[in-house]
């Protein structure tokens, strides 16, 4: 692959007292692709996230984003990437366009807030408290604030965490509609079909060391390759198609 490396990451370590949370990782993120950061909790995966977004300190190594050095250019990185809040960053008494023009108040952006909104479907909210969103509109809302600042990078933590089926998927979509624009994006998941069915490639993270990295085809086709088998016939569809199936694929406002 010969594209530019957007993130490159070498030996990073994370200390908190004397437990080393990260242990001298390396990795790039190439232009333009989903790059997935998996592992159990407790792996680094946030930590090493965190990181990047430059809202942690490392211990020691280096990080450089879109040639910006982290020890010397975080006020650079800050203005190229998009970082997604948790629901506690929201004031829910304010209504989207009350919450767009305000974070882009912060990032000092002028700001087509009908556009965002038609982007992540929430062109009908646009009155709306943040409080009164469904469970997956706030996911999508969240996303759309990391845009405000038009990233070339943006960071999304467990974006489809407790969302049903429907939410999870309309998310996919948005997902892959924001890096078709030209955007790259690393995100973080626990969730393994979501990771193989969005990502380029993923770092599988474990005791704070990578412990693979690879395409997810290429993953699977290594553990297959090893003599690996399922205990169960592998069907073609899950019990999730099943559900999407039935109820319906439309966005769901609950």
């Amino acid at each position: 692959m010969n594209k530019k490396e957007v993130i490159t990451v070498r030996n990073l370590v994370k200390h908190y007292g004397s437990f080393e949370a990260v242990k001298g990782i390396s990795f790039s993120v190439i232009e333009g692709e989903i790059f997935g950061l998996l592992g159990p909790n407790g792996a680094g995966k946030s930590s090493t996230l965190e990181i990047m977004e430059t809202l942690r300190e490392k211990t020691s190594g280096e990080v450089i984003i879109d040639g910006y050095d982290l020890d010397r250019d975080a006020g650079k990185i800050k203005q190229i990437i998009g970082v997604q809040l948790q629901s506690s960053g929201f004031y829910p008494g304010l209504n989207l366009t009350e919450l767009i023009h305000l974070f882009g108040g912060l990032y000092n952006q002028p700001v087509n807030v009908a556009k965002l909104l038609q982007l992540v479907n929430l062109e009908d909210k646009a009155k709306n408290q943040y409080k009164e969103l469904s469970g997956g509109q706030k996911q999508r809302f969240s996303i759309a604030t990391t845009l405000i600042n038009k990233p070339r990078i943006i960071f999304l933590d467990e974006p489809t965490t407790g969302l049903d089926p429907q939410a999870r998927r309309n998310l996919w979509s948005l997902i892959k509609d924001i890096r078709a624009n030209g955007t790259t994006i690393i995100i973080t998941t626990h969730y393994m079909d979501e990771a193989e069915i969005l990502c380029d490639r993923v770092a599988i993270m474990n005791e704070g060391q990578i412990i693979a990295l690879h395409t997810p085809d290429q993953l699977i086709d290594n553990l297959v390759a090893s003599g690996f088998e399922r205990p169960k016939e592998v069907k073609k569809a899950n019990l999730e198609d099943v559900f999407i199936h039935l109820t319906g694929h439309a966005l769901r406002s609950e």
